[in-house]
Order: structure tokens, then sequence, then C-alpha cells
């Protein structure tokens, strides 16, 4: 995907630290991608890796409609302190779970559930909403014999009139 996006223009800044070695097995440095466009695999897959593409805006109203007029994105992470863009995206987005200034702990939270809307996927999983996205419930109601349904059902006669009579005194 990095190799891609740089070959059709975007440029790629790797976030390594001075003295620290990626060269030992299957190792990636974490990796911007800037100037990224749609047409780039990194923009069209899901990324499991550490390579975070950037798309720039010039206004909040900018960045809203790039969201909406693409996929719904599994999760969506807002990160800054003014609160009332905050809730601006929040309103006028669709998305899986969204985390407020971090990223990493967004699946970790046990508390709440982790998963997609739309083409990324239905459902989710972690604690009870992982239990029962994973489980069909089956759900049995078993009428007892001795009810009082029947005395619902039409004909209606003297029986309904007199339940109707009680219930509009109660009313």
């Amino acid at each position: 995907m990095i190799a891609d996006a740089s070959a059709k223009g975007a440029r790629a800044v790797e976030l390594k630290s001075e003295g620290e070695r990626f060269d030992e097995g299957r190792k990636l440095v974490p990796t911007l991608l800037l100037g990224v466009k749609d047409e780039m695999r990194v923009m069209q897959e899901e990324i499991f890796g550490p390579v975070l593409p950037v798309v720039t805006y010039r206004n909040l109203d900018e960045a809203i409609s790039y969201v909406n007029r693409h996929d719904r994105p599994l999760a969506l992470y807002w990160l800054g302190d003014d609160h009332r863009n905050r809730d601006e995206v929040l309103a006028r987005t669709i998305s899986g779970g969204v985390t407020i200034n971090d990223c990493m702990w967004h699946f970790g939270q046990e508390s709440l559930p982790f998963g997609g809307v739309g083409a990324s996927g239905m459902g989710a999983c972690h604690g009870e909403w992982g239990f029962r996205s994973l489980s069909k419930e089956k759900p049995v109601f078993i009428q007892s014999r001795l009810n009082a349904l029947p005395l619902l059902r039409p004909p209606y006669g003297k029986v309904f009139d007199a339940i109707l009579r009680v219930l509009k005194k109660i009313v």
C-alpha cells in the first residue's frame, strides 16, 4: 500500500526514532502518507498495519462531506478540543464506534460495543454486544390455556361491554 501510494504521488514519512531498528524480521516502520488520493489502495482497503493516510481539508464542512461521500467507516476518531466542531461531526456523520482524542484504545474498551455499519460490517463484539451478535436468540412465547384473550376477540358481547365500562371509569 505504501509503494502504491508513493507511485501515485503520495509522500511517505516514516516515524522512527533515531537508533530504532526495523530491519530485523517482519517489522514495518510506522508511516504517514501525505497527499493521498481516493484511487490509491490505502484509501480503498482496510489497513492492518502502522500506516496512516492523511487527508487534508480547509474547513469542517469539507471534512464532513468527504466522510459522507464514502462508505461508512468502521471507526471515527476525533482529535481536538473544540466541542462544538466535535458535536457537529458526531451529528452529521454515520460510523461504527467513535473515539475522542485517542484511537488505539477504541478496540480495547470491553464496556463498549465494537463494530461497524454498512460496508464496514454489521453487529458488534465485546461483552454483552459480542455475545448477542454471535448468538441466535430463540424467543419462545407460550400462551396459557387459561387467559383472558378470548374475551377481547369478536364476536363482542356483554362481557366485552362490561370490560369497556370498567376501563372508561378508570381512565
